[in-house]
């Protein structure tokens, strides 16, 4: 008989679940956010000049430059930006998209404060799926799943709906890679002068036409397909990391083989995601349940 110990299931299921805990912290500090973009505001700003800026409701490009520097001393643990921290929750309601998106993004770099965790579970319900997705993904560093659903669909193909009624004249084809903002089609309406368009709320690419041109459409028809750009996918594939569940693994054993124009990194990142929604089922499994109170 060997003299050498052999592990208990309680103990290796101990040791994976150590592991699966270290690997999850890791990932929780490194992981990133969407939409963010690498721009250069200025010169630093002052304390007074940071309160000027979120306040301005004029200039909203001055209150990103706020956020970005309030973002950074969060990072250096510079306390006394909780200051501002309503001033940040209040700009959750301001009318320009891009600015919710970089609220949601900034508020994720706290999370020890619960008034950013709870402003971000109610920005789960924006109109802009970019802030939804921010909020989403800034949530997980709370600990909330609250938003998987957001998260997942992030994997999934976007349907474009018209803003108008009217006739549809399309702009793009299949294949043709699409930012926010891209123009998609127009729609030619007897109701108005204006011309009227459909733009994407998402990056992508065209994957199908829905409707052909001179098609009758309404508020709300879906006209265009995308299907997700890569670094929406990546930073998905991240968050299922740690909030990924078994009847996600179809979704993202899709990726395995990468869509034409992903780089294999992101077949690597599925298969990390699969294998940690196993582990953690298989660990949910094999954990004693608590023993009852008497």
């Amino acid at each position: 008989m060997s003299d050498i110990p052999q592990s208990t299931p309680n103990q290796m299921v101990s040791r994976k679940a150590t592991i699966m805990v270290s690997a999850l912290s890791a990932l929780i500090i490194l992981m990133m956010f969407l939409f963010w973009r690498e721009t250069w505001f200025g010169r630093q700003l002052t304390k007074s000049e940071i309160s000027e800026y979120l306040a301005d409701k004029e200039k909203p490009r001055r209150a990103q430059h706020a956020l970005s520097q309030i973002s950074d001393r969060i990072n250096q643990g510079d306390r006394t930006v909780a200051h501002w921290y309503p001033s940040i929750v209040a700009l959750a309601d301001h009318p320009l998209a891009q600015l919710r998106v970089n609220v949601a993004w900034v508020m994720g770099q706290d999370n020890t404060e619960q008034l950013f965790h709870g402003t971000l579970q109610k920005m789960l319900t924006d109109v802009d799926p970019l802030v939804r997705r921010n909020a989403a993904l800034s949530l997980i560093r709370f600990g909330d799943d609250s938003g998987h659903d957001e998260v997942l669909s992030m994997l999934q193909d976007y349907a474009v709906v018209s803003p108008h009624q009217g006739v549809l004249v399309n702009r793009l084809v299949e294949g043709n890679i699409v930012d926010v903002g891209t123009l998609l089609a127009r729609v030619e309406s007897k109701e108005t002068d204006e011309e009227l368009e459909i733009r994407s709320p998402v990056p992508g690419t065209v994957k199908e036409r829905l409707l052909e041109d001179g098609a009758t459409i309404s508020v709300g028809t879906p006209v265009m397909s995308l299907s997700p750009e890569e670094t929406h996918v990546f930073e998905a594939l991240r968050g299922l990391y740690l909030i990924g569940t078994t009847a996600d693994i179809a979704t993202v054993r899709r990726f395995f083989r990468p869509p034409n124009g992903m780089s294999t990194g992101i077949a690597q990142q599925a298969q990390f995601v699969v294998e940690a929604i196993r582990n953690r089922a298989e660990l949910e499994n094999n954990t004693p349940p608590s023993p009852k109170n008497n």
